[in-house]
């Protein structure tokens, strides 16, 4: 901590960061919830903007310059910051007065969901198979799969890169599956579906996690919520 810097009533910085009232707050301080740089916090405690807070043991967001942003994406955009091709990237189609880099990937002919941000932390935490935050796809594939078809996605597909995880997967009409995994692989929901003899036509995420925005059109973008960030955090502690 350093010591030059401004400090304020712990109760106090929660409540200004969305958490709680600052009343309840204090609850959930007296009930041992709270943690300032690892030690368990007691009511009283002074922060500044240099402590790591954390409730439950997810971050308490308090960093001003932070931006969070879903997009979704559109077909034939590239899920990179720059393109030596010059191609339409991701970061293109957000606000350009924060530097921003897409969290994971999204093949260039996919579209749907993408969250870009400046947090390095939940970008760890949505992006390293540790924390095995699910992802929920519609795939268009050639023909219509079948009951044993759908059962190997559950069981696991034997891919070049090894076995994948067990996968949700059902098909809600005919030749649309609807996947949900919880790796990244390159390409992954591409080859799986490949492997049981049904390529895919069309790709689209529309779930991260808890995030989900059947109203977000194509190529728009929105901020995420305090309490999205939140629940991005609490998906990746609870998986």
């Amino acid at each position: 901590m350093n010591s030059q810097e401004s400090r304020e009533r712990l109760q106090k910085a929660l409540a200004r960061s969305g958490v709680a009232s600052r009343r309840v707050s204090e609850d959930l301080i007296e009930a041992g919830r709270v943690t300032i740089n690892g030690q368990v916090a007691t009511l009283g405690d002074k922060v500044g903007q240099s402590d790591r807070i954390e409730l439950d043991g997810i971050p308490v967001l308090r960093d001003p310059d932070l931006v969070h942003y879903l997009l979704n994406k559109p077909r034939d955009v590239v899920s990179t910051a720059q393109d030596p091709e010059r191609r339409t990237t991701v970061v293109d189609l957000v606000p350009s007065d924060t530097r921003v880099f897409p969290v994971g990937r999204l093949d260039a002919d996919s579209e749907g969901l993408i969250i870009l941000t400046n947090d390095g932390d939940l970008t760890q935490r949505l992006t390293h198979p540790s924390f095995g935050v699910s992802k929920e796809y519609l795939t268009h594939v050639e023909g219509v799969p079948s009951r044993s078809a759908l059962r190997r996605l559950r069981d696991g597909i034997e891919l070049e890169d090894g076995l994948t995880a067990p996968a949700e997967a059902s098909m809600p009409q005919d030749g649309v599956l609807r996947l949900v995994i919880h790796e990244g692989r390159n390409r992954q929901v591409r080859r799986m579906c490949a492997e049981i003899g049904h390529p895919v036509l069309r790709l689209v995420r529309i779930r991260i996690g808890p995030i989900t925005d059947p109203n977000l059109a194509v190529g728009e973008w929105r901020n995420l919520t305090r309490e999205e960030v939140r629940s991005l955090y609490e998906a990746s502690t609870n998986s």
